[in-house]
């Protein structure tokens, strides 16, 4: 059941991000003009001003990764320069990385979400029909250990289901992550946005423990797919969101999304205030050579 397929999320206007630099003071001039105009997973957070995504991309081949689709907005330019120009087939430290272009409709000023960010990448990777990849963010810097458990899992659908009380941010940012109901035997039952303070203790295990999504994912192309292609808009973000399509999924198939624990911190580049936190977290743990 493993699968070497890992498509990555990077098609956003990173609208918070780009609202949070806005006068910003007390970091670089060049992190924040990149802010400003390029995807999150572009910044030049690592040492020599190496992309975050290097980070994401060498973890992703350590934990046994080989063909990587990167979906992307309009303006990729910065992503091309770095992993290779070709819409297809890119050698990159002996991963094999291909694009996908989300593009933003008319009439709306950002793209369709990440459930339609999911389709426009199977849309170009029809050979990946018949199987099941994984997919994630690429803002989030995941482990190679989540990273792997995607990739070996036995299930053809699965996510990671992280400890709560583990992830090292303030307690207002982690009140928004969507909490994970799951049942007895470790299959995912709901998806909570912005769940009640009688929500959360339902959802917490008998030793208090409350499992949130960090929005990794295993997705079996074929069984995924409808539910993507009729998913309608959020009623208030006005985006189609790979959650809410997952939750119409385990509606018609219970039982079949295997949600794994996992627990750890997932370092983000969300807004402002992440990027020097970033920049010292991959000083710290990851070599400066990053490729050998």
């Amino acid at each position: 059941m493993n699968s070497n397929r890992l498509m990555i999320l990077a098609g956003g206007v990173s609208s918070r991000m780009k609202r949070s630099v806005e006068g910003a003071s007390g970091i670089e001039e060049k992190l924040l003009a990149e802010a400003a105009h390029r995807s999150k997973a572009m910044l030049s957070v690592g040492v020599g001003d190496r992309p975050f995504l290097d980070y994401l991309l060498y973890n992703a081949k350590r934990a046994g990764y080989e063909e990587i689709l990167i979906v992307v907005g309009e303006r990729s330019d910065a992503v091309r320069e770095a992993y290779g120009k070709a819409d297809a087939r890119n050698d990159f430290h002996g991963l094999t990385i291909s694009y996908a272009v989300q593009r933003i409709p008319p009439g709306r000023s950002k793209p369709l979400g990440t459930a339609d960010a999911v389709l426009c990448g199977m849309n170009a990777a029809p050979h990946w029909a018949g199987s099941s990849f994984t997919t994630c963010n690429g803002d989030n810097l995941y482990s190679v250990e989540a990273l792997r458990l995607m990739h070996e899992c036995d299930s053809p659908s699965a996510l990671i289901d992280y400890d709560r009380a583990a992830l090292a941010f303030d307690h207002a940012r982690v009140a928004q992550f969507a909490v994970l109901r799951t049942n007895a035997d470790g299959f995912l039952t709901d998806i909570l946005e912005k769940p009640t303070e009688e929500e959360l203790h339902a959802a917490a295990d008998a030793k208090g423990r409350i499992g949130v999504s960090m929005n990794i994912f295993r997705l079996s192309y074929v069984l995924i797919r409808p539910y993507l292609e009729s998913l309608p808009l959020h009623p208030e973000r006005l985006e189609k969101e790979l959650p809410w399509a997952i939750r119409a999924f385990i509606t018609h198939h219970p039982r079949s999304v295997r949600a794994i624990p996992l627990s750890e911190h997932v370092p983000d580049l969300t807004g402002r205030d992440d990027i020097p936190v970033m920049q010292k977290y991959l000083r710290a743990h990851f070599p400066e050579e990053l490729w050998g």
